[in-house]
């Protein structure tokens, strides 16, 4: 049988050595050997022994995650074999978090990330009950970390003497480290006149960077999330 549909590039190879690879730009492979954990519902296809657990968020996780609708559903992939993992044909990167390091990110943008990283879902300072979530999660430790997002993304550095406003739609994650808070670009005789659609903003402070999607998240889509 001869087409294009077998070409190397979409061929599924035996992994060498355990960890996570990207399989192309919309999938992530992961060779599991022991535990790693993912988004619920995320899994395309798997070879081997593997067995998938609803992960809990702990009584704290829950309660933010009930009275916000942001938080981090998760399941515990364990065994020996590979898995494939994708959300909605959604773009995939691998950040390498190292010892120190400190990445808060959407929940809506986690695909997969090594069980030696260590995640909280905690409150992002400064901004309210915004469109972007009231809570994040927070990655520290060291391993690798699947990100998934709609589009290209673009990462903006952030400078002590140079802010960055992001719109809370928008955002997919930040250096931790960053001081977050709520800014209003639109004077009030605009908002009455009916508003110019980008009234409040998520500003950044300090060294470090930010990402953002190329498009804002519709209500359709924060309802899938």
């Amino acid at each position: 049988m001869k087409s294009d549909l077998f070409a190397s590039e979409n061929m599924a190879q035996q992994a060498a050595v355990p960890g996570m690879t990207l399989q192309n730009a919309k999938s992530v492979k992961y060779a599991v050997n022991g535990e790693m954990h993912a988004r619920q519902g995320s899994m395309i296809a798997y070879r081997g022994n593997l067995q998938f657990e609803r992960k809990g968020q702990g009584l704290g996780g829950m309660l933010k995650r009930a009275v916000t609708g942001e938080g981090l559903p998760l399941m515990a992939v364990r065994g020996q074999g590979e898995a494939w993992f994708a959300h909605e044909a959604q773009n995939c990167f691998i950040v390498d978090v190292e010892q120190g390091d400190a990445l808060t990110v959407n929940g809506r943008n986690v695909l997969c990330f090594d069980a030696t990283l260590s995640y909280d879902i905690k409150t992002v300072k400064g901004a309210g009950m915004t469109g972007g979530g009231l809570f994040n999660s927070v990655f520290t430790g060291y391993g690798k970390l699947a990100v998934i997002c709609d589009g290209n993304p673009v990462v903006i550095p952030v400078t002590t003497n140079q802010p960055v406003y992001v719109d809370t739609d928008a955002v997919v994650g930040w250096s931790a480290q960053l001081n977050t808070s709520l800014h209003r670009s639109q004077s009030l005789g605009s908002m009455i006149r009916g508003g110019s659609g980008e009234a409040v903003q998520l500003m950044l402070q300090g060294e470090g960077f930010v990402i953002v999607r190329p498009s804002e998240l519709t209500p359709e889509k924060a309802k899938q999330s």
